[in-house]
C-alpha cells in the first residue's frame, strides 16, 4: 500500500512536470540539456521531465519602449531627443524565433544594442545639419533611421513598427534666442502688414479724394457752362426786347431815350432793394444814353439780318 502510494505521488509529479502551458501572444524555446530541440505554441505542451527544459518564452506582441538622448548639429547646437520605439518579432517561423531566443544573452542586452543603435543612426542624421533645419526634419529623421536599422533588426529576428519623435529641443539659451528670432519676425511681419494696410488706406483715399475733386470740376464746368448759357440767353432776350420797344417808339416818332430814362430808374431802384454795397456809380448822362440806345438799335439790325436770311 505504501509503494503504490509513492507511485502515485512519482506518476503526479511526472504530469506535472510534463504539463506546459504557454500564453496566447508567446511562444516557449524548448533545449534538450542545453541544445534548441524545439518551440512551443500557445496553450497546452508536454515535454519530458528532466529532460527538456524551457529556455525562454518569446512575446510575439508589440512593444514598446522610451528614448530620451542627445545629439549635436554641425553648427555645435545640443538637440535632445525623446523618442518612442515600438517593435516586435518579425514572424512565428522556427528561425526567427531561435534567432530572438539566441541571438542576444537575455532581454537587456537585446534592449540595450536596440537603443544606442538607434541613438547612434539619429546622431549621424543630426550631425550633418544645421540647429535651423532640424525642426523641420522630424519626418526624415525617421525614414532616415529606419532605413538604417530594419535590415540589422531583421537578423535579430524583429522588425522596427514605428518610431515616433515625441519632443525635439534645444538647450535653454538656444531655445531663447529661437523665441526672440521668431518674435522679432512676427513683429517684422507685423510691420509690414500694418504699413500695407496704411498705404492702400491712403492710396484709396488719395484716389476718392481724386475722383471727388473730378467729379466736383466736371460739376462745376457744366453748371458754369449753363450758367453762361443762361445769362447770355437773358442777355440776347433783353436785348431783342429793348430793341423792339425803341423801334417802336422811332416808328412812332417818340424819343426812345425814354426807355433808357426807364431802365436806368429800374436798375437804380434794383440796386437800391438788393445791392449790400454803400456807393453806386451809374451813367446817366444823355450822352451815356444815347451810346447805349445805338448799341441796342445795332443789335436789333444784326438780328433782323440773321432772321432774313433764311427766307431768302
Amino acid at each position: 500500500m505504501p509503494f503504490l502510494l509513492i507511485l502515485l505521488v512519482l506518476a503526479a509529479t511526472v504530469v506535472f512536470l510534463s504539463v506546459v502551458i504557454v500564453q496566447q501572444g508567446t511562444v516557449a524555446v524548448v533545449t534538450i540539456f542545453g541544445k534548441y530541440a524545439r518551440i512551443m505554441t500557445p496553450g497546452l505542451n508536454f515535454k519530458i521531465p528532466f529532460v527538456e527544459f524551457i529556455y525562454r518564452r518569446v512575446s510575439i506582441q508589440n512593444q514598446s519602449v522610451e528614448l530620451a538622448f542627445q545629439a549635436i548639429t554641425s553648427d555645435q547646437a545640443n538637440v535632445n531627443f525623446k523618442a518612442m520605439l515600438v517593435y516586435s518579432v518579425l514572424n512565428q517561423e522556427e528561425e526567427t524565433v531561435k534567432n530572438v531566443a539566441f541571438k542576444f544573452i537575455d532581454q537587456g542586452s537585446f534592449m540595450q544594442a536596440l537603443i544606442r543603435t538607434i541613438e547612434g543612426s539619429i546622431r549621424s542624421f543630426v550631425a550633418t545639419k544645421r540647429q535651423a533645419e532640424i525642426l523641420g526634419l522630424r519626418g526624415e529623421i525617421i525614414e532616415h533611421v529606419k532605413a538604417q536599422i530594419d535590415t540589422l533588426l531583421e537578423s535579430w529576428g524583429y522588425h522596427l513598427i514605428d518610431l515616433q519623435l515625441n519632443d525635439i529641443a534645444f538647450d535653454e539659451i538656444i531655445m531663447r534666442s529661437m523665441a526672440q528670432v521668431v518674435a522679432s519676425s512676427n513683429l517684422k511681419a507685423a510691420a509690414e502688414n500694418e504699413g500695407q494696410a496704411l498705404l492702400i488706406t491712403k492710396t484709396k483715399a488719395a484716389e476718392a479724394e481724386g475722383n471727388a475733386i473730378q467729379i466736383s470740376a466736371e460739376a462745376e464746368k457744366s453748371a458754369s457752362q449753363l450758367r453762361g448759357q443762361g445769362v447770355a440767353l437773358f442777355r440776347e432776350e433783353v436785348a431783342k426786347g429793348m430793341a423792339e420797344s425803341a423801334k417802336v417808339m422811332t416808328e412812332a416818332k417818340l424819343d426812345a431815350s425814354l426807355i433808357l430814362f426807364s431802365i436806368w430808374t429800374e436798375a437804380i431802384k434794383h440796386f437800391a432793394e438788393n445791392g449790400k454795397g454803400n456807393v453806386i456809380f451809374l451813367d446817366g448822362s444823355t450822352e451815356g444814353m444815347d451810346k447805349t440806345m445805338k448799341q441796342l438799335l445795332a443789335v436789333e439790325k444784326m438780328g433782323g439780318i440773321a432772321t432774313d436770311k433764311p427766307a431768302q
